[in-house]
Parts: structure tokens; sequence; C-alpha cells
């Protein structure tokens, strides 16, 4: 398994095809083609997968770490094909983490043929809605070592090899630092886990992007090829000009600031059609006063021909005004390339007429390219709010140690 903070990675040492596996999943047909080569690259030790792997698999497994004294741990979410909007049932995930002592203990239930995993492992295969579910105890880090507490996770898809995927981390982790978070490379969607309390139970979200920067993987006949930010990746963070809205007159970062529940990133650049941008507008701040302080709503401008700040922020003063507007942020920026702002991490198109970037806890949800304010999309994008909407959000965030 690779780890990301140290830079080994799980290498191939056997590349056994276990053929009782591949005839207890069913091909999913249509979604991709054969791969020519190995997906994912080499997978050290990717036989240890397998290594009592029981013959039936649930959509929930409880570890056997779950009776060690420790902080509990339930990790949940979806497993989804590569559009990340549809649910991927009978995919097997592997997990193995270190016990409350920072190690890969020998338990009672050890497999010698793993024991470099240690005895807190276990495996679960999504249900018919792709739905996951692992309680665990929480890691601790490597003694005297630097490196974050994580969990290993592998994939193993119907007609496909094993591959890994970005361990999972703790954004409360006082040794997860932003170097690290920048050298995580999103294989399988985002790794970085955000455990909200729930009583005595920690609880984090996340879901699994089948293929999701995971090299040659086959491509999906029904997944969206758009380039840019990909659904399932960190949102990055980035500091707008704030024209209109509570944090007026700053460069508040609007994910650092309010990425713990839903929001929306409205992101217009060269083509500026402000009619459009009205009825757009107009719609937000309407769905943001319906949900109150689980949605954030941005605006970003970034018209770069003929830039001027000051023009551009009293365009915006004046259309926040107009449509009277009290829930959303109005934004610009010099351009959507722009370094300084950081805004060219949302890999935006400039001639793209309209940009939609829904997230969760900070991870990229849902996107809408070029989409005209219309009922038809007002209601796309409503359902996805919907459907995207955090399972946890009335429970609340353990305290980062510092």
């Amino acid at each position: 398994m690779r780890n990301a903070f140290t830079g080994t990675v799980w290498r191939v040492s056997c590349l056994v095809v276990f053929s009782f596996l591949s005839a207890g999943c069913q091909a999913q047909e249509g979604k991709q083609a054969a791969p020519s080569k190995r997906v994912g690259g080499p997978f050290e030790n990717a036989e240890y997968m397998y290594y009592g792997m029981p013959a039936n698999l649930d959509s929930t497994d409880t570890s056997p770490g779950w009776s060690q004294a420790g902080p509990k741990l339930m990790v949940t979410g979806t497993v989804y094909m590569r559009d990340g909007k549809t649910p991927a049932p009978g995919i097997i995930l592997y997990y193995y983490h270190t016990d409350v002592n920072g190690l890969y203990s020998s338990g009672p239930t050890a497999d010698e043929r793993a024991l470099r995993h240690g005895y807190i492992r276990g495996w679960v295969k999504s249900d018919a809605n792709g739905k996951y579910t692992i309680r665990t105890v929480r890691p601790t880090a490597y003694p005297k070592e630097k490196i974050p507490s994580h969990i290993h996770f592998a994939v193993k898809e119907p007609e496909l090899n094993e591959y890994y995927v970005d361990d999972l981390v703790f954004e409360d982790d006082p040794l997860l630092t932003s170097e690290d978070q920048k050298r995580m490379e999103n294989r399988g969607g985002s790794g970085i886990l955000r455990p909200e309390k729930s009583g005595d139970l920690q609880v984090a979200e996340h879901d699994f992007i089948l293929g999701l920067n995971i090299p040659d993987y086959p491509a999906a006949t029904d997944a969206s090829a758009a380039a840019g930010l990909q659904i399932g990746e960190q949102f990055p963070s980035f500091i707008p000009f704030h024209a209109w809205g509570v944090d007026r007159g700053s460069q508040a970062c609007p994910v650092c600031k309010y990425g713990r529940y839903q929001g929306i990133v409205y992101v217009v650049g060269n083509h500026s059609d402000w009619p459009s941008i009205e009825a757009w507008l107009r719609f937000l701040e309407d769905e943001s006063n319906a949900r109150g302080e689980r949605l954030k709503v941005y605006f970003v401008y970034g018209k770069d021909r003929d830039y001027e700040p000051d023009f551009t922020r009293g365009r915006l003063e004046a259309l926040g005004d107009k449509l009277g507007i009290k829930s959303l942020a109005l934004t610009y920026v010099p351009s959507l390339t722009d370094t300084a702002t950081e805004v060219h991490l949302l890999k935006i198109a400039p001639d793209a007429e309209s940009t939609l970037l829904l997230y969760r806890q900070r991870v990229l949800v849902d996107k809408f390219i070029n989409f005209k304010p219309t009922g038809e999309s007002f209601t796309l994008v409503r359902q996805s709010l919907e459907r995207t909407k955090s399972k946890l959000q009335n429970a609340n965030q353990p305290v980062r140690k510092n």
C-alpha cells in the first residue's frame, strides 16, 4: 500500500488471480472496457488483501480493534462509479491500520501470511446502493515518528485487478501538515477524514470514486471526462476579494471558513451574461436562505479582459444592492488563472459561460458547466444538494489537539 507521507509503495510481488473472487463478483456491463495492463500500477504485497478474506462479505464490518481501549471510529460512505454520482454495488474494500499504540500488532486474529498488516484489518462489500460502513478503533501514529495516523485501503472491482487508494488521514491530527495534504494524490478521492463526535463515537464520511486518479484505469462509457477539478477531489483553498456579504472588504477563504457543511461556488469568467448571472443569483440566494447555515454560496467573478478592481468591486456592490442579497457572498479575482488568489487551483475554464461547483466537507461532490438558469437546471441543483447532504450535520466536531 502506498504511504503518502513516506513515499513508499506496496509494489506488486504476486499477481495471483483468485478465481473464487472473480466468480463472486457481478460484472458491471457497459461501464468499462477491458484494461490492457495492470490497473493502478505496482502494488506491493497485493496478495495480502486476500489472506483470510471471508467467503461472504457484508457492507458493514466491525474490526478486531473495536474492543481496544481507545476512541471508537466509524467510517461510512458510498462507493461511486467514475462519474462520482452513480452508486457502485458489489465493490470489495480491504482496510488495515495500527492499534492504539501505533503498531501493526499480532493480535489473536492475526493471519500469519499477512503479519505486516497486523490484526486490525477487514473487508466490506458495497451494498446495492453502494453503501458501506466500518467500525473500528481510531489508529494512532507510529511511535517516535512524525507520520500522521492513517488507514490503508485497497479496492477490488469485478473484472479488474486490485489497486490501492489514498490512505485515509485525519484533518484534526496535529501531525498532518498542509504540505502532507498537498502531496496527496486523491487516488479514489480525497483521503482526508473529518471526524465528528456522536456521543463517545467519532464518525467520518468518506466516499470512494472508482478509478479516480488511478493509472491505466479503463475509460467508462458513461463517465464524464471533462477537464478540471474532479468529483471526489479535495476542494482547494483560495482567497477571492469580497465585494458583498458578511466578509466584505476581506479575502476570506470560502472553504476554510465555511467548508464544514455544503457549499456552492458559482464562477463566471470572460463570458458574463448579466441577465443569466442575476437569475442564478436570485435562485442561489433563495436556496441559501432556505437552508440557513447548512449552505454557503459564493459568486466568483473572474473576467480578465480590461480588469479594473475598483470598477469590478463597484459593479458587484451595485448588483448586491439591486438584488437585495443577504446571504450570498459576491467576490472577484483578477482572472480565473490568477495564482495570487490561488483561484487557479479550481481549474475553471476562463471561457466557460458558467461553472457551479458543489462541495461538502471540503470535497467536490458535483459540478454543472454552462447550465442555463432554467427551472430544469434549478431542479437539478436542488436534487444534487439533497443527494449529497451530509448525514452528520447535527454532530459536533472533535477538538483538534495542539
